[in-house]
């Protein structure tokens, strides 16, 4: 058995990283480490005071399962009562359902809590250290919209319904508007590590709003001029922009959300007149997933209004403009709820 064992450079760092932890397969780690170097039993058996039995078991672990069967081994201690807890607690309470005045969790609050309820004293500290290890991460939830239309199956079925039987000589769109901030949106990028980027912002915001249209058949999108105001008027110049821009069709179909002013008395009183051209069909509330040009307002942001360097709102929208002529096809960005049509 003497010099039998031969460690690569990686393996020799981790049953270093082990020896040096002091867990419990310290012992084991060490014979390896020492047969390697060349020590025979007998002398590894006088150095770190070993049994035969416990030398002979380190080396047929070793040459079974390597280092990970090595260092990996053994059975998951359970996890502590208190930990279960307070699992529960981050994932199913809040601090407000223990008489606290916050809505997030803090590992002092956690600590407080735990020490009332259970009676265990355990440090704000030991509690941060313990949440990684019960994977939990400190990060942003993810907001959702809390109602839900009762008619979303019958609305969303009525789209595609409409998509699916739509004639040739009539088009359907995707409309939204988005708004454009001169501040710029910060969003993640690489930076050196110990340090932070720093995105200049003009100060005072300025902002402008666009209404698109996302064309069913060719994914191509419509934009309109800027508007100073997110409402009625915005929506119908683009109504009226989509009636010249699209005179080839017979008939336009526009698939919005319900927002007050797509249903305001100036619109209806135009839908009426111009009924022969133009019909809105309105997706389910509180479902701005279920519209496609949605992910080209994403899009949009990712690419041009985050971390922006731009000075005036005029210079944002020139980029905002090109940035919609050179890539006009928008196809790939549809969702799951609808199919392309052919």
């Amino acid at each position: 058995m003497d010099g039998s064992i031969q460690l690569f450079s990686g393996d020799r760092k981790v049953l270093l990283h082990w020896v040096r932890s002091g867990t419990e397969k310290f012992r084991h780690a060490h014979v390896i480490l020492l047969l390697a170097d060349g020590f025979s039993v007998r002398q590894i058996r006088q150095v770190i005071y070993a049994s035969f039995d416990l030398i002979r078991a380190a080396c047929d672990r070793f040459r079974s399962d390597g280092v990970n069967g090595l260092v990996g081994g053994g059975e998951a201690k359970p996890q502590p009562r208190w930990q279960k807890r307070i699992a529960h607690w981050v994932t199913k309470k809040s601090p407000e359902d223990f008489g606290y005045f916050r809505r997030r969790w803090s590992c002092d609050t956690l600590a407080e809590v735990l020490a009332w309820e259970t009676g265990i004293q355990r440090s704000a500290e030991t509690v941060r250290r313990t949440l990684p290890r019960m994977n939990f991460v400190w990060r942003r939830p993810r907001p959702v919209v809390g109602p839900v239309d009762p008619n979303r199956a019958q609305k969303l079925q009525h789209i595609r319904d409409l998509l699916k039987q739509l004639p040739a000589d009539e088009t359907a769109v995707f409309q939204d508007e988005v708004d454009i901030h001169l501040n710029p949106k910060i969003g993640s990028c690489w930076m050196p590590r110990g340090s932070q980027t720093e995105v200049r912002t003009p100060g005072n915001n300025d902002k402008r709003h666009l209404a698109g249209s996302l064309i069913w058949r060719t994914g191509t999108l419509i934009v309109s001029a800027a508007g100073h105001r997110r409402n009625t008027l915005l929506f119908l110049n683009h109504l009226e922009d989509l009636r010249y821009r699209l005179r080839g069709s017979r008939r336009i179909h526009v698939i919005c959300d319900n927002a007050a002013f797509h249903r305001s008395r100036a619109v209806r009183d135009y839908l009426a007149r111009w009924h022969h051209r133009i019909i809105v069909h309105y997706l389910p509330a509180y479902a701005p997933e279920t519209n496609p040009i949605e992910r080209v307002w994403w899009q949009l942001h990712e690419t041009l209004t985050r971390n922006h360097r731009c000075q005036t709102i005029e210079q944002l929208l020139d980029d905002v403009y090109e940035w919609i002529d050179r890539d006009r096809n928008f196809s790939n960005h549809d969702l799951t709820q609808y199919t392309m049509a052919a």
